[in-house]
């Protein structure tokens, strides 16, 4: 694991190998105008702050400009970067892939889109036009992440994401007063008058990789669902499960304020961590042969044993496989486990027999939003999908720094907060 680290390190060090037309996508070029603008940026482990960076101006003929009008921050991912355990990025990076707006300049080949119109941003940035986009595997692109350092870790590349790491295309993220977004046809969605950007927003991400979590796991009507983590993913993961029709939804989690969530707004059974030791046997006692889907939405930084927390300390693993053994110990025989939730390396004591003598079968990945957005919106429209719902705290841009620590440490209740601009 060393040696990929010091190999990732070398490449990242020498820059090598990048592509200098992909690199118009990612780098930031300052307006020719010198203006300035403000910008949530990594001020290193568990310290982000606002600065003043270059307002970006349009680069390539596909690119927009996004004057954002509402912004926030993922529980998840935006969490792991705050942490500092996720290698690649440096002082300065602008953070956050969950924004909307509205389209302020258009490059001469954007076609849909117009200035003044009110978009969503997809967090993944997909080019349209490549062997993997065509396939609508949009988070594969092999056009917007030139990234050697993913190359030699993971033999192959992700698409870029907004506020990322050097591994996932360096693009400047969303947590600004302006964006520029690539391929825009592509990435933008618009919103309609009757979309207010308090639920918009979240199209972004949240709404949309919880229905791809029900996705991966073919979460089917009459299914009894189990979804460790009630954070925003997990929380409608299990919502879209039952509008899908789920039986039974059985959430498990340790956070009060998070549990009390998904009992009242969501009508979720609860295994509180607190009052539970053995969550596989808890579960097999409400359903004997087990669920049918098990989702993570929970992620590499979470443990439950103590040989992991060692492992993961003195740097013998990065990622827990605690709650996957729990899934896998959990879930009925041909049963379906979903990991939705961020894995970044490698992981001791993988349970692997258990996917092989239960017969399970196990998907997982990030989300192509393109795929669900008009999906997403028939529900919003509906009211059947509400992300007032996991909202816990509004707050202003100044703000967002104090807000990242309340996330990270899980503290005065916060979930999920609404930034608007």
């Amino acid at each position: 694991m060393n040696e990929i680290r010091n190999t990732a390190t070398n490449l990242m060090d020498k820059n090598l190998g990048r592509n200098p037309v992909s690199e118009t996508y990612g780098q930031p070029v300052q307006d020719p105008s010198g203006a300035t603008m403000k910008a949530v940026v990594f001020d290193g482990s568990k310290s982000v702050k606002i600065q003043q960076v270059p307002k970006p101006t349009i680069t390539h003929p596909k690119d927009v400009i996004i004057k954002t009008t509402a912004c926030t921050i993922c529980s998840g991912s935006d969490s792991h970067m705050f942490s500092g355990e996720i290698p690649g990025i440096d002082k300065g990076a602008v953070l956050g892939h969950e924004s909307c707006g509205i389209v302020a300049e258009r490059g001469p080949e954007v076609k849909d889109l117009f200035v003044g119109d009110r978009v969503v941003i997809a967090f993944d940035i997909a080019c349209g036009s490549c062997s993997f986009c065509k396939r609508r595997e949009f988070v594969a692109c092999d056009t917007t992440n030139d990234s050697k350092i993913m190359d030699v870790n993971y033999g192959a590349h992700h698409s870029a994401i907004f506020g990322y790491t050097k591994q996932l295309g360096d693009v400047p993220g969303c947590q600004a007063e302006y964006i520029r977004v690539p391929f825009a046809d592509v990435n933008c969605y618009k919103l309609p008058e009757d979309i207010p950007d308090i639920k918009g927003l979240y199209m972004s991400d949240v709404l949309c990789t919880s229905l791809h979590a029900c996705e991966l796991g073919n979460v089917k009507e009459g299914n009894t669902v189990a979804i460790w983590g009630m954070g925003p993913i997990g929380l409608f993961a299990g919502r879209w499960a039952q509008l899908i029709g789920a039986k039974r939804v059985i959430g498990i989690e340790s956070v009060p304020e998070r549990i009390k969530i998904a009992s009242s707004r969501f009508g979720f059974e609860v295994i509180n961590r607190n009052e539970v030791k053995d969550v596989p046997k808890k579960i097999l006692s409400m359903i004997p042969n087990g669920p049918d889907v098990a989702i993570d939405a929970t992620g590499f930084r979470f443990t439950t044993s103590m040989l992991q927390k060692v492992e993961r300390a003195v740097g013998l693993e990065t990622d827990s496989s605690d709650v996957l053994l729990e899934c896998f110990q959990s879930v009925r025989k041909y049963g379906n486990v979903s990991i939705i939730a961020d894995y970044v390396g490698t992981s001791n004591q993988f349970p692997i027999g258990h996917i092989m003598m239960k017969h399970l079968t196990v998907r997982s990945g990030q989300c192509p939003c393109q795929n669900y957005f008009d999906r997403v919106l028939e529900a919003l429209r509906s009211g059947k999908i509400n992300p007032e719902w996991m909202i816990t705290h509004k707050v202003k841009f100044d703000e967002l720094p104090d807000a990242y620590g309340k996330l990270f440490y899980k503290k005065d209740g916060y979930l999920k907060v609404f930034c608007e601009l």
